[in-house]
C-alpha cells in the first residue's frame, strides 16, 4: 500500500484505542533500517509507524551535510516508493524536536506539507513531535497550541510531551528523578490549552518514570497508574465519564519495561510506543556476528584478497535487516498490533 493517508492514520489510532493495543513506532536512520522496519511490520501483519529523530534526519541527508529537512524529505520519498510493495499501512512521524530545532525541522516540514496539501497532495509526514519537556509547562503548551494550528492546516497530527523523560537520546539528557512523573494538574492544563481534538488531533506523551537508553528490567521505576490518573482528570475536566480516555497516549523510553508494565500502560490509552534502542541492537548484532565469523573473508589478511561475496554490503546487510525485522515482529506481538492491519 502507499504511505498511510491522514484518514488511514486516524483509523489506525482509533482502532488501537478501541481494541486495546498499541503500534510500535520504529526509529530509522537509513534505507536499510527503513526496509527492515517495513518488513517487520509486514511479517507481523501489522500497520505501523516509522519515525526519524533530529539526528537520524541529519544522517539521512548525508553525515557531512546534516540537513534535517532534506534528510526527512528524502526518507519520505524513499518510503513512499518502497511501501507500495507491502500490504500494510505505514505512517511517517518525526520524533523528539526540542525548541531550538523547531525552525530547522518541524516548522519547515509542516510548511512543506501545507503547500503540498493545498496543491491536492498528501502531507509528507502523518505526524510530528514537539518535545517541550525542557521548557516550563506554560511555554510548552503555548508552543504546542501554535504548532497544533499549523499541523491542522497540513492535515497532520501533532505529538506533544508533558513531563520529562529521563536518560539520553540524540544528545538530550535528563536526570532520573521525581520530575519524571506527570501530574493530573498537568493533564488538565493540557486539555485547557489544546482541547480534545476540536482544534486539531494530537498525541500526548505523558511521563510515568520512563527513560531513554538501555536498562535491564527492574532498573526502571514505572508507575503506569499515573496515566490512569491523568485520563481521569482530563475526562472530569471535559465532563466525561471516569472510564473515558480523552488522551491518545504515547509511551517513550520503554527499554527495561516489563511485559506487565507495558500491558497496563496500553490499557490506559497508549496507542503508540517508541522502539529505538532495541532495534538498533537487533540490526547491529548480526553484523558483529557475521564479521567475527567471516574475519578472513571481509578483510584482506596477510596480503590476500578476501572474499568479495562476504564483504559485499548486501551480504551482511541482509543479516542486519533480518535481525531488526524480527525485533519489530516481536514488538508488534508484545503490543498487540500483530494481525490487526486495516
Amino acid at each position: 500500500m502507499p504511505i498511510a493517508t491522514p484518514e488511514a492514520y486516524a483509523e489506525m489510532l482509533d482502532r488501537a484505542k478501541k481494541d486495546g493495543f498499541a503500534y510500535p513506532a520504529i526509529n530509522v536512520s537509513s534505507s536499510q533500517t527503513l526496509n527492515a522496519a517495513i518488513r517487520g511490520f509486514a511479517e507481523a501483519e501489522s500497520d505501523g509507524i516509522i519515525q526519524v529523530s533530529t539526528g537520524g534526519a541529519e544522517y539521512w541527508s548525508g553525515p557531512t551535510v546534516k540537513d534535517m529537512v532534506a534528510g526527512s524529505l528524502g526518507l519520505a520519498a524513499f518510503a513512499e516508493q518502497v511501501a507500495k510493495s507491502y500490504d500494510i499501512n505505514i505512517a511517517l512521524h518525526t520524533d523528539h524536536c526540542p525548541k531550538d530545532k523547531l525552525d530547522g525541522f518541524v516548522r519547515p516540514l509542516l510548511a512543506a506539507s501545507t503547500e503540498r496539501v493545498k496543491n491536492g497532495g498528501l502531507p509528507y509526514f502523518q505526524s510530528h513531535m514537539w518535545d517541550g519537556s525542557a521548557v516550563p509547562l506554560e511555554e510548552n503548551l503555548q508552543i504546542a497550541e501554535e504548532l497544533l494550528g499549523l499541523a491542522k492546516a497540513a492535515n497532520v497530527i501533532l505529538e506533544i510531551e508533558v513531563g520529562v523523560v529521563g536518560g539520553e537520546e540524540d544528545g538530550v539528557a535528563n536526570e532520573i528523578n521525581d520530575q519524571l512523573y506527570t501530574t493530573p494538574d498537568d493533564a488538565i492544563a493540557t486539555i485547557k490549552a489544546l482541547g480534545s481534538g476540536e482544534d486539531g488531533r494530537y498525541l500526548t506523551a505523558l511521563t510515568f518514570g520512563n527513560v531513554h537508553g538501555v536498562y535491564k528490567p527492574g532498573n526502571v521505576k514505572l508507575r503506569p497508574e499515573i496515566l490512569k490518573a491523568a485520563q481521569e482528570a482530563a475526562a472530569k475536566e471535559l465532563g466525561q465519564g471516569a472510564s473515558d480516555r480523552p488522551f491518545d497516549l504515547v509511551f517513550h523510553g520503554g527499554s527495561g519495561s516489563t511485559a506487565e508494565e507495558i500491558k497496563e500502560a496500553v490499557s490506559y490509552g497508549v496507542v503508540k510506543m517508541n522502539v529505538d534502542t532495541d532495534t538498533q541492537y537487533a540490526f547491529t548484532r548480526p553484523v558483529a556476528g557475521f564479521m567475527l565469523t567471516n574475519y578472513e573473508g571481509v578483510l584482506k589478511v596477510d596480503g590476500e584478497v578476501g572474499n568479495k561475496k562476504q564483504y559485499d554490503p548486501r551480504t551482511w546487510g541482509k543479516e542486519a535487516e533480518a535481525g531488526m525485522a524480527a525485533r519489530v515482529v516481536e514488538a508488534c506481538q508484545h503490543l498487540g498490533s500483530a494481525g490487526t492491519k486495516i
